[in-house]
Order: C-alpha cells, then structure tokens, then sequence
C-alpha cells in the first residue's frame, strides 16, 4: 500500500508539473522565430556611419568625404520609382552587390505560408519600420526592400512570390505612413538567398530586408 501511495504521489507530481510547464507564457523569440524589433534599434541600424572630421595631412590638403560610387548612385536612381516585376536578374544582382556594405537590417518580417500577406505577429515590426523610415534621421533616404522566400516551390514561383512580399511592406509603408513610393526600391530574390540554409523550409526564411542605399543630404528627388 505504501509503494503504491508513493507511487501515485509521484505520478500526480509530475501530472503536476506538465500543467505548470503547459500554461508557462512563450516570449517573442523562444521558439526560434524572430522578435519584434523598435524603432530605436532599425534608426540605429540604418543610420549612416558618422562623417569623418576633416583633418589635414603632412602633404595633402583638408580631406574630403569619400565620392560617392557613381555607378552605384546610377544604378539606384534608374530603379528608383520602377515596378518589382520589370527588374531583371541583372539589376536584382547588382542591387544585391551595391547593398552589401550599406547599412542594413533583417527585420525577419514573415508572412502567412504561400501569401504575400504579412503575417499579425509581424505588423508591430512593420509598424516600427514606418516610424523609422519618417523620423528625422532617417527621412528622404532610398532604401531597397527585398523580398525573401524558403525554398518550397519552384524558382519562378518563389520569385514572383518575393516579389509580392517586397510589394506588400512598400504598400504598407506608403498607405500607413506616406512615405514617398520612389523612396523604397523593391526587388525580389525568391529563394535564391536563404537565410538559414541548413533549414530550407524555415518561416525564417520568409522575410524582408531592408537596405540604406543612399543619405538623404545626397539623394536626388
């Protein structure tokens, strides 16, 4: 009698303790998906490294800030105001390289599985997006939104699908926000830049990315 007490304390213990666990609240992040972000943290994250004082050199004169990249400010301003769809793989690959030292930040913002519609635990990310992009340090820059997939479905498939989530956060952005359109650049990379390539058909996959590709004192409106 006494063992089989014992054992039946045990047992409703552990009945005890699975219904602690159970009703224990998940954070943002512990199951391995992305968090929100603030706006504080995209501001500093897209902001435009400092400007370096000008100094004078045992030879050379005051130095100036480095001149911007010609071809680069070329390329950006010939997409600027085009559609996501009319970019070829050429332009999409050259916007991905001239990105690539810009600042930046991966939102991780994730959509609904085979939609371009952005998924209710994303908004408060996206609404802090919209903030950042119209606060003063931000304001009037170009920046690229890329769209991202994971990698079910076909290569054309999964393009247009990027292309349509790239689209959805610059409608929202421009709807919600009034940012100007030629502003933010779309472009789309279906599932040709995993972010977590050891897991192909992870939600992480499925986000936005969005770029600084130019400081709002040289941008050409």
């Amino acid at each position: 009698m006494r063992l089989a007490a014992k054992g039946l304390t045990a047992l409703l213990s552990i009945i005890t303790i699975s219904a602690a666990l159970t009703l224990t609240p998940a954070f943002a992040g512990d199951d391995g998906n992305s968090k929100n972000v603030t706006e504080d943290e995209i501001v500093r994250a897209l902001a435009p490294a400092p400007k370096k004082p000008l100094t004078r050199g045992l030879s050379i004169g005051p130095q100036a800030d480095p001149v911007p990249n010609a071809v680069e400010t070329k390329l950006i301003q010939s997409v600027r105001g085009r559609t996501t769809r009319s970019l070829s793989s050429t332009e999409r690959d050259e916007i991905a390289s001239a990105a690539k030292d810009k600042p930046n930040i991966d939102l991780e913002i994730t959509f609904d599985y085979n939609s371009a519609d952005i998924s209710t635990k994303s908004l408060p990310s996206v609404q802090a997006l919209g903030r950042a992009l119209t606060s003063p340090d931000l304001k009037g820059s170009t920046f690229v939104v890329a769209g991202h997939t994971d990698a079910a479905g076909g290569e054309s498939y999964n393009q247009e699908l990027s292309e349509r989530r790239a689209d959805s956060i610059k409608r929202y952005l421009v709807e919600k926000y009034s940012i100007a359109a030629t502003d933010l650049v779309t472009v789309g990379y279906g599932k040709s830049k995993l972010k977590d390539p050891n897991q192909p058909m992870s939600e992480a996959n499925r986000r936005v990315q969005v770029v600084n590709m130019e400081n709002k004192t040289t941008a050409s409106k």
